[in-house]
């Protein structure tokens, strides 16, 4: 009990680490540029609220805030930003202008700072590598569910995907010429889908599936409801079972069962589940030799019921390569995904709305789950460069407050040759303030859905709750 309290405080903080050096090295890129051309820096905090330790060197007052959540630089001759870093101590009006291109660069420097470190990531991940399973690398089909939009389309296990709504995929998952992207930001009624079936190529119109879900959670975005294909490796053997007593073992690869092949290792679940008295003859592959083993399912505790299982486990993870890609296929490729994102939620016809997105607690959740996986610092490493570079390029969206926002109006500063009305200026970035606070609290409500302890109970009350695949046989 002790090492699981202490493995979650340690996990915890590496989260905290790594998501507050993101934000205090963009931060920093604003210090650094305002130290540069000269401006008047007020405060530089590392985290906010009330301060547990502050002290001011050269004019500038440094802190430790109480709220371990990034960091800011306050720099009244750029913006007036009184509603997220305070009341300025200094009277604007006295303090010398700035240039439009002084504005620029600082604004500009911090999303800089934030490439720079993405490319500094990117450079580790290129060295250590990083994990990558079986569906970044294939486009096989695994598993069909029964009944779905795709089993009545004639896709089958086994089928390899080649293009969907026109597009060229090489790989199941994932933002990049993905098959489950590429469903996700098809616009029609019904989805082409073009697949390599025993030599031949054909293509299907599928109509995609939605889930129903209640209004206080995430909107189904489309689905075809198929798997890629994934080895099916067993984890563990249950003892006293019918598969202990048949001599499997862990790493042991069921290959299929009866001269049928399997592609994902639910589709031997599937088998059992509607013939739970029939003796089936697995296909196995242990150490690279082959052999047969008859195993017959009988009922075993499962969730608090019986159910007819075998008793194994299956290692969840499938087959594990450690890809290297060079930092600037990384940057590429963590560019293309944000901008689509952008262009999916900006889409009025698209699936994907602002609430698909993720605050600080949904991106927490997810360095969370990285730091906790058997890979650990190579996926957060991984996952940084994508998040990095999502902070620069959202961060240059010209909306005020933003870092986008502050080029614009100095450019705007620069064609009428002299300073937007400071009232105004306040007007404006406290609205823009207040939108973002606002939207922040939106994506928030969402984000609190997806912690794991919230989100297993509100999935038992979902109206019609997506098919997981995730069960043992």
């Amino acid at each position: 009990m002790f090492i699981d309290i202490a493995r979650v405080i340690l996990i915890l903080l590496e989260v905290l680490v790594l998501f507050n050096l993101l934000i205090v090295v963009h931060e920093l890129g604003h210090f650094l540029a305002a130290r540069w051309r000269g401006l008047y820096i007020e405060k530089f905090g590392v985290w906010f609220g009330k301060p547990l330790w502050k002290k001011t060197i050269n004019g500038v007052q440094y802190s430790l805030g109480s709220l371990p959540f990034g960091g800011f630089v306050a720099l009244p001759q750029l913006a007036p930003m009184d509603i997220i870093e305070g009341k300025a101590d200094v009277d604007r009006a006295k303090l010398a202008p700035i240039s439009a291109l002084d504005k620029i660069i600082v604004a500009v420097a911090g999303p800089l700072f934030s490439l720079l470190l993405a490319l500094s990531f990117a450079g580790v991940v290129w060295v250590v590598g990083h994990p990558v399973g079986e569906s970044d690398s294939t486009t096989v089909i695994g598993y069909v569910l029964p009944d779905s939009p795709a089993e009545k389309a004639g896709l089958q296990p086994g089928d390899k995907i080649l293009e969907v709504d026109g597009k060229p995929v090489r790989r199941f998952l994932g933002m990049n010429d993905s098959v489950s992207w590429d469903v996700v930001r098809s616009e029609g009624d019904k989805v082409a889908v073009k697949f390599q079936r025993n030599g031949n190529v054909q293509t299907v119109w599928v109509e995609p599936y939605k889930a129903e879900t209640r209004g206080w959670r995430r909107k189904s975005v489309r689905q075809l409801l198929i798997y890629p294909a994934e080895t099916p490796i067993i984890d563990k053997v249950e003892p006293k079972t019918p598969a202990a007593a048949a001599g499997l073992r862990p790493r042991d690869i069921i290959l299929g069962f009866d001269q049928t092949p399997i592609y994902n290792p639910v589709a031997l679940l599937e088998y059992i589940s509607k013939h739970p008295k029939d003796q089936l003859v697995l296909h196995v592959e242990r150490g690279g030799a082959s052999f047969d083993v008859p195993v017959r399912p009988t009922l075993l505790p499962t969730d608090g019921e019986m159910k007819p299982r075998i008793g194994i486990q299956w290692d969840t993870t499938g087959k594990i390569s450690i890809g290297h890609p060079n930092p600037i296929e990384q940057i590429y490729n963590s560019v293309t995904s944000t901008l689509k994102t952008i262009g999916a939620v900006a889409s009025p016809k698209s699936d994907v709305k602002l609430q698909h997105l993720s605050g600080p607690i949904g991106i927490g959740n997810l360095l969370y789950r990285l730091f906790g996986s058997e890979y650990g610092w190579r996926l957060a490493l991984w996952f940084s460069v994508i998040l990095n570079v999502n902070l620069a390029i959202i961060n240059m969206v010209p909306l005020p407050v933003l870092d986008g926002g502050h080029v614009m109006l100095a450019m705007i500063e620069g064609v009428r040759r002299k300073p937007l009305n400071i009232r105004l200026l306040e007007i404006i970035n406290t609205g823009c303030a207040m939108l973002i606070i606002g939207y922040m609290l939106y994506i928030t409500f969402f984000d609190v859905q997806d912690l794991p302890f919230i989100k297993n109970t509100l999935d038992k009350l979902e109206v019609q709750p997506t098919p997981k695949a995730v069960q043992q046989p």
